[in-house]
């Protein structure tokens, strides 16, 4: 399997309004860094799996509604708890949706999975991944 991965990044505020997520229940900042990977089978006729620059063009593009938001007031997480596997999950689709539509140039056909990391620190990080 080959894989390319870029990297972002987005500055969020959110609460996560359950007992058991202690002093984090209050609404608070995180600047979560950003990995998303695309697998593919094979490679293209140029030896490329994905093009990094239109890989990096959409990750951009999907983070850009979510950064310096309040996750809190946004629609998309209405009734949900935004934790970092939350969020990472709400990413990976839009990302999914991003190779459904051809936004990763001729070869988007050829990604068959997806991984997206959101690291909350140097010491924590959580993701979701799937096939396509």
């Amino acid at each position: 399997m080959f894989a390319v991965e870029v990297r972002d990044h987005i500055m969020i505020a959110h609460s996560l309004p359950r007992p058991v997520f202690g002093p984090a229940q209050g609404m608070h900042g995180a600047t979560f860094v950003v990995d998303a990977a695309f697998f593919t089978r094979d490679v293209d006729e140029d030896g490329l799996a994905v093009d990094i620059g239109a890989a990096t063009t959409v990750l951009s593009e999907v983070l850009k509604p979510l950064n310096y938001q309040n996750l809190d007031e946004l629609a998309v997480f209405k009734g949900k708890v935004s934790t970092t596997e939350v969020i990472a999950r709400h990413i990976f689709d839009q990302l999914a949706a991003a190779v459904s539509e051809k936004r990763l140039g001729p070869g988007s056909h050829r990604i068959c999975r997806l991984k997206v990391t959101l690291h909350e620190s140097h010491a924590a990080r959580g993701w979701y991944e799937a096939d396509l």
